[in-house]
């Protein structure tokens, strides 16, 4: 934080990388402002829109005087919509940025955060460049499904974020479900390193874990063995490939 720049989480889907920043959020007293990425995002809904819809309306009411009259005007902050990355630098408080899941969206999109993430500031054509009222925190995501580009990593501390250890999960899942069994969470721990061991399409996640401790509450086991874990593997593992694979080794 004291360094003033970016932090870049990358790691598996469903570790924790998102509550990175809603737990800086929390700590630090900061409102959260979220970007979800996904493919086909662009400037309009990630950074800034014209109002055209008011614009239009203006240009109607416009009785005399022409285009020279009034384009100053519909260009003007009144009919600017802002979206979540502008949303963050004009912020008069002090607020923590998420923009998840960016690895989502393509490279010409990834582009448009680069100043952002140096020089915390906006550039609008019509308006100049707008700096931070107050420098947010910034954290991307990224479960790493293609290659971000040098240059927004540049611009970013870098911090990988694993599977935990059965230790730190069995910690995670009894902060998460209180009335969990301390044998129960070790047991659920054990099995999903286990299963994680395995070359699975998609490992089950933290996420995943602490659904699947809860599912076995609501069936009342008290203990975790091949019979459950072989019942349950839908809890744990989206793949029907992968509930196969961790089937068949359950049963040898």
């Amino acid at each position: 934080m004291r360094l003033d720049k970016p932090i870049l989480a990358e790691g598996p889907a469903g570790v924790g990388k998102t509550e990175l920043a809603k737990a800086l959020a929390s700590i630090t007293d900061r409102r959260l402002i979220r970007l979800q990425c996904y493919e086909g995002l662009d400037e309009s809904k990630a950074l800034y829109e014209w109002d055209y819809r008011k614009q239009l309306l203006r240009i109607q009411a416009e009785d005399e005087g022409g285009w020279n009259a009034i384009a100053d005007d519909i260009f003007s902050e009144d009919f600017l919509l802002e979206r979540p990355l502008l949303s963050a630098i004009r912020a008069q408080d002090a607020v923590v940025l998420l923009i998840d899941e960016v690895d989502r969206v393509e490279i010409e999109t990834e582009a448009l955060l680069l100043e952002i993430l140096s020089e915390f500031q906006v550039t609008i054509p019509e308006l100049g460049t707008i700096g931070a009222a107050s420098q947010p925190l910034v954290v991307l995501t990224s479960n790493n499904t293609r290659e971000l580009s040098d240059a927004l990593k540049r611009r970013c501390l870098f911090l990988h974020i694993d599977y935990p250890t059965p230790e730190r999960e069995r910690d995670i899942l009894l902060s998460q479900i209180p009335e969990l069994p301390e044998s129960l969470a070790v047991g659920i721990t054990s099995a999903v390193a286990t299963i994680r061991e395995s070359a699975l399409r998609k490992p089950p996640s933290v996420a995943e874990s602490i659904d699947w401790a809860r599912t076995l509450l609501v069936l009342g086991v008290d203990h975790v063995d091949e019979r459950i874990t072989a019942e349950t593997l839908s809890v744990l593992l989206k793949y029907q490939t992968d509930i196969d694979k961790v089937a068949a080794s359950l049963a040898t």
